[in-house]
């Protein structure tokens, strides 16, 4: 006990570090085009608004319709300037917008901005030319979808590759296209930091062996651990590409904040199996559970794109291989550096006892927010 209090001080320090992890920054960006025309709708998350803004004026961790109301003129400015179109190497014009309003998307409310754009002709050739929090949030990402007749293509924009060309009169989908999405899925499990902890926490105590008299000893041969990490990763792998899937295609919707509470609770889960061993052998087997969960939560990316079930199969292999290929190269670093140091004290009473003690005090708040839709101090 003395040791397991020693542990929680040590992660009462450490959490407000991980507690600073960044959040997922996505705008969603939807073009009709219709001749010379192009009608807009944009979905810029008010998180990211009121960074830029301080939309919050009261300063009450709450932004309501007034504050966001009140600042609309700001929100079209900073959109505008985020934002240009173009057809056959000639600008567009853009028109007044449309009315204000929110919508709810999986990850928080979003601002609204609808408008036409005008062409000087019938588009074959369209631009979009993204920059929308390039110099404060290299990390965003605008995802961009362009619906032409019966034809719909998709791109994710970053900072690296604002500029994207559309292919409207063939309905060729671009291939940069596919490799957006790719690098979205990374980019998604990369910034998901229950996802990456609840695999750390997984792999925590894989390069050890538990005996009952000496508790946690080095495991003494490679093969063996590297048998157990594979079976835990691909448990996690075909378990969240199989929600992901239903997911995707309105197979299967669970409610988002359920989704996101089991997330948090099956990492406080799989930490705690480190401090007080329950599950002892086969944890692929409860893996592949919680991997069934964390499947619905990386298919909300994907939901709120709008995209049609027709249009949707590239993107979704595209997306699934860039979170594959972003967990195995966690996987990978994070195996090489502890392998070295299993046989330490440091790493089987510190790096493991802590590490674990640290996840689980940061996802029991996840799990306490989510649950109970609270902002907890440090957390948030």
């Amino acid at each position: 006990m003395k040791r397991l209090l020693h542990t929680l001080a040590l992660a009462g320090l450490l959490l407000p570090m991980l507690a600073m992890a960044h959040k997922p920054s996505d705008a969603y960006l939807q073009l009709q085009v219709e001749g010379p025309h192009v009608e807009q709708r944009f979905d810029i998350a008010l998180r990211d608004l009121d960074r830029e803004l301080a939309l919050d004026a009261d300063d009450n961790g709450q932004l309501d319709w007034r504050e966001v109301r009140t600042r609309w003129n700001d929100i079209a400015q900073l959109a505008q300037k985020g934002l240009a179109l173009g057809a056959d190497g000639q600008p567009c014009n853009p028109e007044a917008l449309g009315t204000p309003q929110l919508d709810e998307h999986s990850d928080g409310r979003y601002a609204v901005l609808t408008r036409r754009w005008t062409c000087p002709a019938n588009v074959h050739q369209l631009d979009v030319i993204y920059t929308l929090f390039a110099q404060t949030d290299p990390t965003h990402r605008g995802i961009v979808r362009v619906q032409h007749g019966t034809q719909s293509d998709t791109a994710v924009l970053m900072p690296a590759t604002a500029a994207h060309r559309f292919e409207v009169a063939t309905g060729e989908a671009p291939p940069a296209g596919f490799a957006g999405f790719v690098l979205e899925g990374m980019h998604h499990i990369l910034i998901g930091t229950d996802h990456i902890l609840f695999l750390l926490a997984l792999l925590l105590p894989a390069v050890l062996v538990r005996t009952p008299a000496r508790g946690w000893k080095a495991a003494p041969s490679l093969r063996p651990v590297l048998a157990d990490v594979l079976r835990v990763v691909t448990a996690f792998t075909v378990a969240h590409s199989i929600t992901l899937a239903l997911a995707a295609f309105d197979v299967v919707n669970p409610p988002s904040r359920w989704v996101e509470s089991i997330i948090a609770a099956s990492v406080v889960l799989a930490a705690l199996n480190n401090l007080y061993p329950v599950v002892r052998e086969g944890r692929w087997k409860l893996t592949f559970v919680f991997g069934l969960v964390h499947g619905f939560g990386f298919a909300s990316a994907l939901k709120d794109i709008g995209l049609t079930k027709t249009g949707l199969a590239l993107p979704l292999f595209g997306f699934n291989l860039g979170v594959e290929l972003g967990q195995l190269a966690i996987v990978a670093i994070f195996f090489a550096g502890v392998w070295t140091l299993r046989d330490t004290r440091l790493y089987r009473g510190f790096g493991l006892r802590a590490g674990s003690a640290v996840i689980t005090v940061l996802a029991l708040g996840w799990l306490i927010e989510r649950a109970f839709d609270l902002k907890l101090p440090l957390i948030s």
